[in-house]
This record gives structure tokens, C-alpha cells and sequence, in this order.
């Protein structure tokens, strides 16, 4: 049985993280489902949890929800971070560069290196490429980097020009790693899109799940709820996550 939570999951915030899921768990029993012990924290969380039938819980992004897994698996409802300018439960990406970058505004990193974190990622790639083609920008994927925080090292680092960051991620660099966060600047935010669902197994009762959810949330501590950053748990219909375009593949530059 597979209990994941590792998108936030840094290690400042295992704490909070682990009485969250705690409680969660301790509510599902107290509905009658059986429930881990402890989370899930390796390679089973991520692609081969989120396809198997002993999937109780994760959390996934909106890109693989609506690419790969709408078939495989049952939203459970959305965590809602409390992102500014996003409605209750959706998110959206910033788009940093080096704060020492002459380039004023968005259009100027059209054909910059764009740094991303995987082509599968909803607020790593496809938020940035959808927000350039609205714009009438071009995009050039440069560096996959394999996650949000080596994105912005990249740019700080001056391997690639600019990057698109999880709005929720960057508020905990802003907090967790000031250093990296202090050496990047905002050149724009894209549109909001649903936030990154809670998902069970096809053929689960999301039911329990939601309410044991969003019980533990009211139930934290103030202290840690704030610093998970959690407001509640949003249900966001299926058609929404459908809805957000799918972008073509980031095509990196051989040689």
C-alpha cells in the first residue's frame, strides 16, 4: 500500500509533513481503512506509484493527470495553498531570471535558455510554453535540470537564462533557501491552473479520503499548517485539469 506526499516535501518540512499524514492515516482508520504506518519516500511514489492498484494516496501534477493518468486513477480533491491571485486550490508558475540580467521584460527571453525541470511537469514546462504561445513568444527548452529548486540554481548559476518555478516551491525557497531565492528575480507569472491533486487507485472511494484529508488539515497545529502552507482541500472537477493545453515536448538542442 502506497501513502506518498513528496512534492513540498523538504527536508525542513518532514516535521509537519509526517504529523500531516499521521492524522490523516489515524482518520482513515477511524473510518475503517486500513492505512501505512509512514509515507512512502522513494522511487515507488512517484511513476510506478501513481500506476499501481495499491495506490491509498499521492499527490501528482496536472500535466501527468491529463496526459497519462485520468484513466488510472481517482482525484481525491486539491490542497489548497493559498497562492496569491489563484483561486482556492489552483497554482501558477513564476518565471525567474538572475537578478543581475539586463533584460527587462518577457519578450527579451524569447530564444534565452529555458531551464526546466522534466517535459512532464505542468508548472515546469507546460505552464511557460502555454504562456509563451499566448504571448506570441517563442521558447527554448535548453536544460532539463530534474526538479523546481535545480532549475533555479541553473539560472543563479548561469547555465541557462530564465526558468519557470511551482509557485508554491518558490515561496519555500523564498523561505528555506534565501541565498538562491535573493540571486533570481520575477520577470512574470503565468496564468493559474488547478493545483496539484490528491489521487487514490481507479475503483477507490475517494469519499473517506477527502474527509480524512481535509479533517487533518483543520486539525494541525496552526504552526504547522502555516508552514505547509495548507488552506483546505478544494474539490476541482476532472473536466478543469482537461482542460489546461498540452504543450508539445520540450525539444532540447543536440550537440
Amino acid at each position: 500500500m502506497i501513502a506518498a506526499l513528496g512534492m513540498y516535501d523538504r527536508p525542513e518540512l518532514r516535521g509537519p509533513t509526517d504529523l500531516y499524514w499521521s492524522l490523516i492515516r489515524d482518520g482513515l482508520r477511524k473510518r475503517g481503512i486500513e492505512a501505512p504506518e509512514a509515507l512512502t519516500r522513494d522511487d515507488r511514489a512517484w511513476w510506478a506509484g501513481w500506476h499501481s492498484p495499491g495506490l491509498l494516496l499521492s499527490q501528482t501534477c496536472g500535466m501527468p493527470y491529463r496526459t497519462e493518468l485520468k484513466e488510472v486513477v481517482t482525484l481525491v480533491g486539491t490542497p489548497d495553498f493559498g497562492v496569491e491571485g489563484c483561486p482556492p486550490g489552483y497554482y501558477r508558475s513564476v518565471l525567474v531570471a538572475r537578478g543581475d540580467d539586463p533584460r527587462a521584460e518577457l519578450a527579451d527571453f524569447a530564444d534565452a535558455a529555458f531551464a526546466f525541470n522534466e517535459a512532464r511537469s505542468q508548472s515546469g514546462w507546460a505552464a511557460a510554453a502555454n504562456h509563451m504561445t499566448a504571448l506570441g513568444l517563442t521558447i527554448r527548452p535548453a536544460l532539463e535540470t530534474g526538479g523546481h529548486a535545480a532549475s533555479a540554481r541553473a539560472v543563479a548559476e548561469g547555465r541557462a537564462d530564465w526558468a519557470s518555478l511551482d509557485a508554491v516551491t518558490w515561496r519555500l525557497l523564498l523561505r528555506w533557501e534565501p541565498d538562491l531565492a535573493a540571486r533570481l528575480r520575477v520577470i512574470g507569472q503565468t496564468a493559474p491552473t488547478p493545483g496539484l491533486p490528491y489521487v487514490t487507485a481507479r475503483g477507490t472511494d475517494p469519499a473517506p479520503l477527502a474527509a480524512a484529508v481535509a479533517e487533518a488539515i483543520v486539525t494541525l497545529p496552526p504552526d504547522d499548517r502555516a508552514a505547509l502552507g495548507l488552506c483546505g482541500l478544494i474539490q476541482i472537477p476532472s473536466a478543469d485539469y482537461l482542460a489546461v493545453p498540452i504543450p508539445p515536448p520540450p525539444a532540447l538542442a543536440q550537440g
